[in-house]
């Protein structure tokens, strides 16, 4: 394994040394320096190409080993296709399947020459976020000997203009690394992530110059958040709530609303989980941590927005002390809650959490992030994240801002009718519905909580973890929503 030490750019001339890559557009179209590059390659690249059957398609590559005629010890041309159709998404996968290569190369230097066609500055950065991105490894808990270190590689990147590529890749750097923050929080083991450590994890965004203040039990009953705090009554580790304020926009302007369900263990409760799987249940927390991940990336891009970001933190655990099926509680709005299943207890926490939010900072919309159902998976599976929304006009905003993350969404219905579906005869609703549109009722029983404020609700069930690992993602944790939620801010609420 390689791990990506340093970046730098420079201005792209031909390399003369060590291993470089250099894109070829498909039919074999290169840069001008690319071109100076091979110039001495004896019998020429397209005789090679020929041979290995390259012609320069998407992500294939043609491997030259200590290439005659040139001072390179390898060089590497990579495929990029058709140049005239590529977009952010594409330069970003580029970024993280050249990384691969230069992974199995197992080097410590490599310059990698982007001056083909349509290489901006912006470009160049999107490249740079998928190599730090694929990079990524969680093996903070692997004892490893000497000879199974991973080397560090010192990546060079050589371009027109290194000095505004070097400027693009300062606000890129900012979502790689929330990103990868996302990403540790929720491959954590829960034993040492609970909710205190994960409210401190929130706490040392304040180096960022983001204000964070954290609500402990005490302060929760005051404000009568019964709701949240029954999911946490069976667990020993108390409950926190975060609150991360970016004041970057103009005073007084409303904030933008972050809210993320942050259950660190999620056992079930007295309505248990089956045994199998049950590890991954560590991954609970996957929307509080897209929301960390989040504020982190625009703190550190230093957006021009005033963001609010909230976590409720708990662990759902089956002690003599936990809430029972039947129970019902009062949720800080006051509305009555009948506890029919105890897993599904993270609306209950957002419940309170999206209360608050709504209450305390009126913001200007509102979005809630959660690992909430399963049923997600059986409609949309690994690809897509489903998202509700009582605001078309946001619901578009989403959408379009999903498009050019690359974090897809895919809208679902809501409806009065499916109210009917968690009514109850003993309170005012009840938290589940069943199996039949399970993601829907979950989304309806959040929308009674937002309260008229524009408002989505995303459930990253099915991409948060355990989604099909790809040319930036190689880890169990993808860090969904992170890009997703820095793009809509940037797209439409800084100014």
């Amino acid at each position: 394994m390689t791990k990506l030490a340093k970046i730098s750019f420079s201005k792209a001339a031909a390399p003369k040394a060590g291993i470089s890559v250099i894109l070829a557009g498909e039919g074999l179209a290169l840069g001008p320096i690319a071109e100076e590059a091979v110039t001495g390659l004896e019998g020429g690249l397209k005789r090679g190409a020929d041979i290995a059957g390259f012609s320069g398609k998407k992500k294939t590559c043609l491997d030259l080993v200590a290439p005659a005629g040139l001072g390179l010890d390898r060089l590497i041309v990579f495929g990029i296709g058709k140049l005239e159709e590529l977009t952010n998404d594409d330069w970003r996968a580029f970024g993280g399947a050249v990384l691969a290569e230069l992974q199995k190369a197992s080097v410590e230097t490599a310059t990698v020459v982007l001056d083909v066609a349509g290489v901006t500055a912006e470009a160049a950065a999107e490249f740079v976020m998928g190599a730090k991105l694929r990079a990524y490894a969680f093996d903070a808990y692997k004892t490893k000997k000497d000879g199974d270190k991973p080397k560090d590689l010192k990546l060079s990147l050589a371009v027109d203009d290194a000095k505004a590529a070097k400027k693009a890749w300062s606000v890129a750097e900012a979502i790689a690394d929330g990103v990868i923050l996302a990403r540790d929080l929720v491959n954590e083991p829960a034993n040492v992530l609970g909710p205190v450590e994960f409210a401190k994890k929130a706490k040392d965004l304040e180096a960022l110059g983001v204000e964070v203040e954290i609500l402990g039990e005490k302060e929760m009953k005051k404000l009568k958040m019964a709701a949240l705090l029954g999911v946490a009554q069976g667990s020993v580790r108390p409950p926190q709530l975060a609150i991360m304020r970016w004041n970057g926009g103009k005073k007084g302007v409303a904030p933008v609303a972050l809210v993320g369900k942050g259950v660190v263990f999620d056992t079930g409760g007295i309505s248990i989980k089956p045994a199998a799987g049950m590890e991954e249940m560590k991954g609970d927390m996957g929307g509080a941590a897209a929301v960390v991940g989040a504020m982190h990336a625009i703190a550190g891009r230093k957006a021009k927005a005033n963001v609010v970001g909230v976590i409720g933190l708990v662990e759902n655990m089956p002690d003599g002390n936990a809430q029972r099926p039947g129970d019902i509680v009062t949720a800080m709005s006051g509305t009555t809650i009948e506890i029919l299943n105890t897993d599904a207890e993270g609306r209950l926490v957002l419940a309170d959490a999206l209360w608050y939010t709504q209450q305390k900072y009126k913001p200007a919309i509102m979005i809630d992030l959660a690992t909430l159902t399963g049923a997600v998976l059986v409609a949309l599976g690994n690809l897509n994240a489903g998202l509700f929304s009582n605001n078309d006009d946001l619901a578009g905003k989403l959408l379009a801002s999903a498009k050019a993350s690359g974090e897809p969404l895919w809208r679902l219905p809501l409806s009065k009718d499916y109210d009917k579906i968690i009514d109850t005869p003993n309170a005012d609703v009840k938290n589940t519905g069943g199996r039949w549109a399970g993601s829907i009722t979950a989304a309806q029983f959040l929308q009674r909580f937002a309260n008229d404020v524009p408002w989505a609700h995303l459930d990253i069930a099915g991409t948060a973890f355990g989604a099909p690992k790809d040319d930036i993602c190689q880890s169990w944790a993808s860090g969904y929503g992170v890009r997703l939620l820095n793009q809509l801010v940037a797209d439409h609420y800084e100014g």
